[in-house]
């Protein structure tokens, strides 16, 4: 079967790394360039407590209760969010905020920013002015050193960790003291009540079994305890930081565990400005996430204005009614990870296959050269969105196809060809589809339930949160997988009906 130029068409990726600036963006160093470490200067060493009234979100449950008995006995003392934030200039808005009930009786109520009136598409919802917004530029004292710092060290969201955890030990010193307090009682959880997973038990980790973000939980965790090695040069290069805090170095002030949940915290409301200076671009917004739900489907925006950041909602709204944003074009995975939470109707969801060429092949330059000619890699990343599973298979074949090509004649017949062009014959077409086929299966099979188990376990109004967000994923998961493989047999139906699959060919891409 003669294949024309179709045998390797380009397809542009669409999808955003994680590290693509977003609306609303949770960004991690993964690799950070090492540096050797600053002399520290001689202090007698005084290990700081990890109580949950000194770190930024609440340690053990244990600590969670008496955290809850503090903040109610200080609520009165100093209002509410809002009110601290019309008393430092924040003008008249149009929301107000509310409340709805934790699904664990041990942690305190989650907020929302709701609708105060009736609002129509255009209207401004807030406007918070820009002294009421935490940047790097604030955080570090220098537009130079900010850019340095997250350019070649640290992420910045783990700079806006480590100052808040230390606004948050100077208590109600401190500017921003209802603001954390309100961090504390979110916990970093998103609009579904669910931290994200990274500080997700072993035991909860299971419940993603057989999906890929299992394991960028981890690699993003590994990821953060690699930026808390570095805290204690960001304390000494950053001017602002060291005059403020001279006798705490972070290492010593703050264990791993609670940086880690800082972090966590902060990644779940960070907001990534455009139009800004670098240093402005990552800011922490009262009123913002995550006291703004999410959505995949919105398009409304926190927006830098002269002098603030504004909100302008994209639809009407009853008063009483939870507002939503943009949380930018990204999968369930990410949603998960950096929020807590899983959009059913994410028309931006999407799995990830990943096919090599394999490097033992004797003709494995030749085909290299082929794949780059049309604008793939030796190792190629295929993004299968939602609802495009049969387009996606079929940006696959061309590329598979080429790494069964074994004929060294062929193979210079495609290299000599104006376009690609792939001559592959049924039995091998069918090698090549059974392959495919193949490895949606094993897939599938390495999820630990099925679908109409997945369906079940939803159905019950009980089921445990964190259980009930990983259960949406995997079944979303599932189902884009079951939908390739159901093309793939599509287009094994379609073979001559004598067509059977040779042996595997020696060198075969390689599918993960």
């Amino acid at each position: 079967m003669a294949m024309d130029a179709a045998c390797l068409q380009h397809t542009k990726s669409i999808l955003p790394p994680i590290h693509r600036p977003l609306s609303v963006l949770s960004r991690v160093s993964i690799s950070i360039r090492r540096s050797p470490r600053l002399a520290k200067p001689f202090r007698p060493r005084n290990t700081y407590s990890a109580s949950s009234s000194d770190t930024l979100v609440a340690g053990t449950r244990k600590e969670d209760v008496k955290s809850l008995e503090v903040l109610s006995k200080k609520q009165d003392e100093f209002g509410d969010l809002k009110s601290w934030m019309h008393k430092n200039g924040l003008p008249p808005c149009k929301v107000v905020l509310k409340e709805r009930t934790s699904h664990d009786s041990k942690h305190s109520p989650i907020h929302y920013v709701a609708a105060s009136e009736d609002l129509q598409a255009g209207d401004v919802a807030f406007s918070v002015p820009n002294s009421l917004v935490v940047t790097l530029e604030r955080v570090l004292g220098n537009e130079n050193i900010a850019e340095l710092l997250t350019t070649n060290k640290l992420s910045e969201l783990a700079c806006l960790a480590l100052y808040l955890m230390y606004e948050k030990k100077q208590g109600k010193k401190s500017f921003w003291y209802p603001y954390i307090k309100e961090l504390d009682r979110q916990r970093g959880r998103g609009q579904q009540a669910v931290e994200s997973p990274i500080l997700w038990t072993e035991t909860e980790l299971a419940y993603l079994t057989g999906s890929p973000t299992k394991d960028e939980v981890l690699e993003r965790a590994e990821g953060i305890k690699r930026e808390y090695n570095e805290l204690d040069t960001v304390w000494f290069m950053a001017g602002s930081l060291f005059q403020q805090y001279p006798y705490d170095i972070p290492t010593e002030a703050f264990p791993f565990e609670i940086f880690k949940q800082a972090f966590v915290a902060v990644q779940s409301c960070v907001v990534h400005l455009q139009k800004v200076s670098l240093a402005r671009r990552f800011a922490l917004v009262p009123l913002g996430p995550p006291l703004l739900a999410y959505k995949s489907n919105c398009r409304a925006m926190l927006t830098a204005v002269d002098g603030a950041v504004q909100l302008v909602v994209d639809r009407p709204y009853k008063a009483g009614e939870s507002i939503v944003v943009w949380c930018g074009p990204q999968p369930n995975s990410k949603l998960l990870l950096n929020y807590g939470f899983v959009d059913e109707d994410n028309t931006y969801d999407r799995i990830v296959v990943e096919a090599a060429l394999n490097t033992e092949d004797p003709q494995y330059q030749d085909k290299r050269m082929v794949a780059q000619r049309n604008g793939k890699l030796s190792v190629q990343v295929f993004h299968v969105s939602v609802g495009k599973e049969k387009e996606a298979v079929a940006d696959m074949l061309p590329y598979l196809r080429l790494g069964y090509v074994s004929d060294p004649s062929e193979m210079q017949s495609v290299i000599s060809s104006q376009g690609p062009i792939c001559l592959v014959s049924p039995c091998m077409e069918r090698a090549v589809l059974d392959q495919l086929a193949g490895y949606f299966n094993t897939r599938l099979a390495g999820y630990a339930t099925t679908l109409s188990e997945d369906d079940s376990l939803l159905a019950d109004i009980d089921l445990d949160p964190k259980k009930r967000v990983a259960t949406q994923l995997v079944r979303l998961e599932k189902k884009m997988l079951s939908a390739c493989l159901r093309a793939t047999v599509d287009l094994i139906k379609q073979l001559p009906d004598s067509t059977v699959s040779p042996c595997p060919a020696p060198y075969a891409p390689k599918l993960r």
